[in-house]
């Protein structure tokens, strides 16, 4: 599986979200809402998720493999990185 695209999507308020995230796999599969949180220990990505009836919050699509979420965050972190500081999407395609 290939990532073909991120769209970052930049949060302007002050807060620990920075960013949503848009990923495109294989130029036909889309993930939305993929969020880059600022941590005590730097930026990292979090995962579609709802709310479930006792309160906790579960993923709605994720990797199943640690080494392809690794994978993932760098490639989503090094767009955030060259995004603009505005709003605007921005689209980093990877053919």
């Amino acid at each position: 599986m290939e990532i073909t695209d991120i769209r970052i999507r930049r949060v302007t308020t002050e807060g620990k979200l920075k960013a949503y995230v848009t990923v495109t796999f294989d130029n036909c599969f889309v993930v939305h809402n993929v969020k880059i949180i600022e941590g005590k220990s730097g930026v990292f990505i979090a995962m579609p998720s709802r709310k479930t009836r006792n309160g906790e919050y579960k993923d709605i699509a994720h990797p199943i493999n640690p080494d392809f979420r690794a994978h993932l965050q760098e490639l989503i972190l090094e767009a955030f990185e060259k995004a603009p500081l505005t709003a605007d999407a921005q689209g980093a395609d990877f053919d």
